[in-house]
């Protein structure tokens, strides 16, 4: 299971019918079943999912995962074969109709004989250009599109946004109490209980995890909790979870847990020398260094995005106290709020979720409440 968000209004770019094809449905939901799959053994490609029918029989299937370089059309027409002349695919993504790391899949749809073609959404990248439906149209093959687009598109959120801003999308998550609180009093001295949330919400954070390129946090996090800030959800990614930190001063400590399990997956943004001898200390130890100047308030975002997206992240889960939540609502940077609200009060105002005044007071529009054992978790979209 991976976290995907709820329903927003969408256009599909050429309607199905008005009474949905319950057959289609059945076989796009299995496309989007395998394509869920293919979260985080796909990026930085997108997560595709793909169904080859013939006789109301599935002869092939496929997801998309980039170590193997096939696309998920290309996985399920090797395993269909010469059955796949005369038969419908369903798939996730239009295909694309370039030449990147493979050849296009709308060439080898065509040569396959696919007679018909239902795909969930279109590409969003601009090298494509709905060149792979327009592909195929040309060369004869029926072309439906729209059908479970929500689904597909909420799927692909992260690789959306990058294609368009070269940044990666952010989500920005948040245990509270029900009076606002990020944590409860003497919480982080109790060892055997310091977490405001349930069981069950954290093994739903680590799904969200496993769905993100990247975990962003700042050093007062760090210092505070001493968290590890991995994916442990036992689920399989093809490249670790990178972890980021924002560290304006170089305060992290050699002893802190996250530079213990280091292994080419920590990156620290500061501000401090990289040549100063607690800055060659940490690159000796394996942390990634990256130098921005700091403003007013400390590091700026955007340029933390900027890179991030220069190196393929297509997707940051940023789990942060007050002053980076403030920082990164203020910037306009969060594309989506996900609250998990424990039945607990604090009683306090000593750390709340965001610190200081937030510019242009921000509106979200609630997408979905869900229940995680005792909690309520709601999403929430600007």
């Amino acid at each position: 299971m991976t976290w995907s968000p709820s329903t927003r209004k969408l256009t599909p770019t050429r309607c199905l019918t008005d009474a949905v094809n319950l057959h289609d449905q059945r076989f796009m939901e299995h496309a989007l079943e395998l394509a869920r799959k293919a979260v985080g053994l796909a990026s930085p490609n997108p997560p595709v999912g793909c169904v080859i029918v013939k006789d109301g029989a599935i002869i092939g299937e496929g997801l998309h995962q980039y170590d193997w370089r096939d696309h998920a059309e290309i996985v399920a027409l090797k395993q269909a074969g010469q059955r796949a002349r005369g038969a419908t695919m369903y798939v996730t993504l239009e295909p694309c109709n370039h030449t990147g790391r493979t050849g296009p899949c709308s060439d080898a749809l065509v040569a396959a004989g696919i007679m018909r073609l239902v795909g969930a959404m279109r590409d969003p990248n601009p090298k494509n250009g709905a060149g792979g439906f327009a592909r195929l149209r040309a060369a004869g093959v029926e072309v439906e599109s729209g059908l479970l687009e929500g689904e597909a598109q909420r799927l692909n959120d992260g690789f959306s946004h990058w294609i368009r801003t070269g940044r990666p999308f952010v989500t920005l998550k948040s245990a509270l109490t029900l009076d606002g609180q990020l944590t409860l009093p003497q919480s982080r001295k109790n060892k055997r209980n310091p977490w405001i949330s349930s069981e069950e919400s954290r093994a739903e954070v680590h799904r969200m995890r496993h769905a993100s390129d990247a975990l962003l946090t700042g050093i007062g996090t760090i210092l505070a909790d001493d968290p590890l800030l991995t994916d442990r959800s036992g689920l399989e990614r093809r490249r670790r979870l990178l972890r980021v930190v924002l560290d304006t001063d170089l305060r992290l400590s050699p002893k802190s847990r996250i530079l213990q399990t280091v292994d080419d997956d920590l990156l620290v943004f500061t501000s401090a020398p990289l040549q100063s001898l607690k800055a060659r200390e940490l690159q000796n130890a394996g942390v990634q260094l990256v130098r921005l100047r700091k403003n007013k308030s400390g590091l700026d975002l955007r340029p933390v995005l900027k890179e991030l997206g220069r190196r393929e992240i297509l997707s940051v889960l940023l789990e942060a106290g007050p002053a980076l939540n403030t920082a990164a609502l203020s910037a306009k940077l969060v594309n989506r709020l996900v609250l998990f609200y424990a039945p607990k009060l604090a009683a306090s105002s000593q750390v709340p979720f965001a610190k200081g005044p937030i510019p242009n007071q921000l509106r979200f529009t609630i997408c979905s409440i869900r229940q995680f054992g005792p909690d309520v978790a709601l999403e929430l979209l600007p």
